[in-house]
């Protein structure tokens, strides 16, 4: 387990979703929900090295339970969204588009002006929310992920990242 404490989160002032940084204590609620949540989860050690490397690593809680996550990286003026999930039971409830929100505009806060990421292309609903939240499709990478039988496409989207209209006080 990695001691390396992760690094501070920039503050973008958005009306986001409550998120902290991951922490390594974090990784034996977040492989429950990894393998809940795939068929292919990530490792424990994906999730060491991320914290280990200091990415935005992000989780949001309910009454105390981590309920999702999200892994970014940021370079050269770009965002890569990593691993972005919500708890099987609490999906359908708006929690994934607005930890995608949050994880852009910590994204721009730290200095991307794009965003990128993979997706199965049998994942639907992941699909949908990526097209609903302005991706587009840019390309495809053969043979990704693991699958059934054999592996799976990856669909790579991407979108501009734009700061969001402030809501100033009266």
């Amino acid at each position: 387990m990695s001691s390396t404490a992760p690094s501070p989160l920039p503050n973008p002032h958005v009306n986001g979703l409550p998120v902290r940084p991951m922490h390594p204590a974090d990784l034996d609620a977040i492989m429950t929900i990894e393998r809940a949540a795939y068929p292919y989860p990530w490792t424990r050690g994906i999730f060491e090295d991320c914290l280990k490397h200091n990415y935005p690593c992000l989780v949001h809680e309910n009454v105390g339970e981590i309920v999702a996550y999200t892994v970014i990286s940021v370079a050269a003026g770009e965002m890569h969204v990593l691993n972005l999930t919500v708890r099987p039971e609490s999906q359908e409830q708006g929690l994934g588009k607005r930890l995608l929100m949050t994880a852009e505009q910590i994204g721009l806060a730290l200095g991307a002006a794009e965003c990128f990421l993979e997706v199965r292309p049998s994942n639907t609903a992941a699909l949908q929310l990526y097209r609903h939240q302005g991706f587009n499709e840019v390309g495809l990478r053969r043979n990704y992920y693991p699958a059934r039988k054999g592996r799976e496409h990856a669909v790579i989207m991407a979108k501009v990242l734009v700061a969001p209209e402030q809501d100033f006080p009266p």
